[in-house]
């Protein structure tokens, strides 16, 4: 058993590595903000995502800066970023890579692995819901297991590795919804909305001057990491655990309540696994050293919305996921 004074030490030690990863979170975040204007919610949520070692799928219409901000976050996290525009013939091995038949001078043939843009620590799905279901599979076991098979042949990914998808409105021609299984890689859903009234200003003369604003590096990709295993180092307390125990499995229809009716199907262990990690990110880029409750009433939504459906008939009385999500957090308050 460890003395008390080893257990002072090691505290003293996560705390002071805590203080330097909050700080460069920080400026990151504000590195950013200086070029992603009105969209505070939106970086914070992809930084969150980041540093809890997820995936992050961002929803909204064209237009509203969501590959500006995939694009920006790697120049600032100091990543290695790539970018898949998906379209209706993208093609898995588009993706992934294949493999290449190639004759030596000597005429010795053999296989050789191309790799593909997956091979990268941050890649952009650009419109991710306008290619085919199969070529939207060929991501599930990257984001879940960090390595691709090709012709029966392990491919590891680059550390660390995240995927930020942007989809289109499902009400828009040729988009495909995601199937529920790749849904649930997701660490969050995170929407994208139309920016105020002086965010759009801002917009209008930066980038329509002489000079535009450029993104500039605020971390490393060692910075990065550092503050991802601190993030899975900082103590949750027993009223956290049980806060996200108690939503993640009200959400699911075999639970006992009034929106249970209304839910087809709910989130499994990985919300609840998604929620511990995001919550403990979010403490982090506040400045702050351990999770509340009121960092789990705040990601409720983007955690769990897209690892719900409602049944016919709630959708017919004009219930939605986001609603039922925030009546089921607010019994935690």
């Amino acid at each position: 058993m460890s003395a008390p004074s080893e257990t002072f030490d090691l505290d003293q030690m996560i705390i002071r590595n805590a203080e330097a990863a909050a700080a460069s979170v920080r400026t990151a975040r504000a590195a950013i903000a200086s070029v992603i204007f009105g969209q505070e919610a939106v970086i914070d949520h992809a930084l969150i995502t980041i540093l809890a070692g997820g995936h992050g799928l961002l929803v909204g219409v064209p237009g509203l800066a969501k590959t500006k901000l995939v694009e920006t976050m790697g120049t600032v996290l100091g990543l290695d970023a790539r970018r898949v525009q998906f379209t209706p013939d993208l093609m898995p091995s588009d993706i992934l890579g294949a493999e290449v038949l190639e004759e030596s001078a000597g005429g010795k043939r053999a296989f050789r692995f191309i790799r593909g843009p997956i091979f990268a620590q941050l890649l952009m799905a650009d419109e991710i819901n306008r290619a085919s279901p199969r070529t939207q599979s060929a991501l599930l076991q990257a984001m879940q297991e960090y390595h691709v098979t090709v012709a029966g042949e392990r491919h590891d990914l680059p550390k660390p590795f995240h995927v930020l998808a942007t989809q289109n409105p499902l009400e828009q021609e040729g988009t495909y919804p995601l199937p529920e299984a790749q849904l649930d890689r997701f660490l969050m859903e995170i929407d994208v909305d139309y920016p105020d009234r002086d965010a759009e200003r801002r917009i209008l003369f930066d980038t329509t001057g002489a000079e535009e604003t450029k993104p500039r590096a605020a971390m490393s990709v060692e910075d990065l990491l550092t503050a991802q295993r601190l993030v899975r180092r900082l103590p949750v307390g027993d009223s956290v655990v049980e806060a996200i125990l108690t939503l993640v499995r009200s959400a699911r229809p075999n639970a006992e309540g009034p929106e249970q009716k209304l839910i087809a199907w709910g989130p499994g262990p990985r919300a609840s696994q998604a929620l511990m990690l995001a919550v403990r990110a979010r403490a982090l880029l506040d400045g702050r050293y351990a999770p509340s409750v009121d960092d789990v009433l705040a990601l409720a939504e983007p955690v769990l919305k897209h690892r719900m459906a409602l049944t016919f008939s709630a959708r017919a009385e004009g219930e939605t996921v986001p609603r039922i999500v925030q009546r089921l957090a607010g019994r935690l308050g």
